[in-house]
């Protein structure tokens, strides 16, 4: 007998339209691998933005490196389309700011930038909270 399991799968951020995937498995603990999985990945690919704030503290990177390090740190390949996607937007909105070097375009943190992140930083506690009240689901 297999188990079923409905996820919502990757969000669509211009339609905020929610859809689902069937994970299907006959055993929990491959099912429960993929689940984590999916999971992070839906994490990971809706908090894009702020990963790339963060490192950004540090230091600049390009297009390339952002997939490199999340493909380093995380073991998952985001595709160039939707790391370079969201950097456009995020330069458009004045979060990091680009600018040519050599042949590749490094991206940096504008103040804004810098304030996001801090704000983001500082409400730790309360994403927590907020992520547990989600889990409990009464």
């Amino acid at each position: 007998m297999s188990k079923h399991l409905i996820l919502p799968s990757e969000s669509d951020s211009t339609k905020n339209v929610l859809s689902h995937k069937l994970i299907t498995s006959s055993s929990g603990v491959d099912l429960e691998s993929e689940v984590l999985k999916s999971m992070h990945e839906r994490l990971l690919k809706d908090f894009m933005d702020v990963l790339i704030m963060a490192r950004l503290r540090n230091n600049d990177m390009s297009g390339y490196d952002v997939i490199a390090y999340i493909h380093k740190k995380f073991n998952i390949l985001i595709s160039s389309g939707t790391v370079y996607s969201l950097l456009y937007s995020m330069e458009r909105d004045g979060l990091i700011k680009g600018k040519r070097n050599n042949r590749k375009r490094t991206y940096t943190l504008t103040g804004k930038g810098k304030e996001s992140i801090k704000v983001i930083q500082n409400a730790n506690g309360t994403t927590q909270n907020f992520i547990a009240m989600l889990l409990q689901a009464k």
